[in-house]
């Protein structure tokens, strides 16, 4: 990017035309001299020092050129962008309890169509801190807040229902869990997805008690009750049979679900096939967006010196040129 800083200075350029015009009218009005005979003359043809007569006056015109374009100040601007964002710190929380191996999200069970929404809401973020916590009869983090998507999601890809050997479904300690990794964030916003297919059946804190101590510290819940209604096909390994399909009631506590989002300013969702959850993870982006704020300044530099350094050389040049090769005797 090209710009003048004194643009009025560039009028003088309209000299220009008019030291043509001086220049040619002068050439016209020059002296002459007569020979009785022009034969011999015209047979010794013209010089290189006549075809170049003009080069003199073409330096001059140069420099005067640059000399004002000098004078007009040019800079040259290279345009650069200050980002300032607000990250938005989020945690995953990922039931991973055997009932989450029912196999009504097609064509995966519940666990692994969830792992690969999550992945594409992973995938999906800018700028934000995500981590992820785990629960079944206990609670632990799987992953640490982050910024590194690629390491994140490979502990979600290894996520499995063996990580834990005791079964069950520990809603209120998961939440402590996710409190207390939340709990010295400076982020704008913090942000807890819970997703469980069950009822609170163990761990020593109930849901409701750990949602209030989540809304003391300002984090908002989002719930997600993952199962299809009525029963589901579960799979169970039978030692004589191998492995076989047995129906299960799908028991959600919804109303729990409900009322720790409504304590923390959250939403519950209700995900009954993957193409629901993938809906609910997309809605959940779109209320909790990172704000992006981009300043744009341009930075200039000064050219004039070159040009004044083009003009001093063209000067020079034409002084030697006229006071050697195009000499003119009075």
């Amino acid at each position: 990017m090209i710009r003048f800083a004194n643009p009025e200075f560039l009028g003088f350029l309209i000299f220009i035309p008019v030291m043509i015009l001086w220049y040619i009218r002068k050439r016209k009005q020059a002296g002459t001299v007569r020979f009785s005979n022009l034969g011999i003359l015209k047979s010794t043809g013209r010089s290189w020092r006549y075809t170049f007569r003009h080069l003199t006056f073409v330096c001059r015109l140069i420099t005067v050129t640059l000399l004002i374009i000098a004078i007009a100040r040019p800079q040259s601007g290279s345009t650069e962008e200050e980002v300032i964002t607000e990250g938005i710190d989020i945690i995953l929380s990922l039931d991973i309890s055997t009932s989450m191996l029912a196999e009504d999200f097609k064509p995966k069970n519940r666990l692994e169509a969830a792992k690969v929404v999550a992945e594409e809401f992973i995938n999906g973020r800018q700028n934000d801190r995500i981590g992820l916590v785990v629960f079944a009869a206990k609670s632990f983090t799987q992953c640490p807040l982050t910024l590194d998507y690629g390491i994140l999601i490979n502990f979600l890809r290894q996520v499995n229902t063996d990580l834990i050997d005791e079964d069950g479904t520990a809603i209120g300690m998961a939440i402590a869990n996710c409190v207390n990794r939340l709990r010295e964030s400076k982020a704008k916003s913090k942000v807890v997805i819970l997703l469980t297919d069950g009822r609170n059946n163990r761990g020593q804190l109930d849901p409701i008690t750990a949602a209030k101590v989540a809304q003391t510290i300002g984090v908002k819940i989002y719930t997600i009750g993952a199962g299809k209604r009525g029963e589901a096909l579960y799979p169970v390994n039978d030692p004589i049979f191998g492995k076989r399909y047995v129906r299960m009631p799908v028991e959600i506590d919804e109303d729990i679900l409900k009322e720790i989002a409504s304590i923390t300013n959250g939403k519950y969702f209700r995900a009954t096939d993957r193409r629901s959850l993938e809906q609910i993870y997309e809605e959940i982006g779109e209320m909790e967006k990172t704000k992006i704020e981009v300043k744009e300044f341009t930075r200039y530099s000064e050219l004039y010196v070159i040009y004044l350094l083009l003009a001093a050389l063209f000067l020079i040049v034409e002084i030697i040129l006229a006071n050697t090769v195009f000499r003119k005797i009075p």
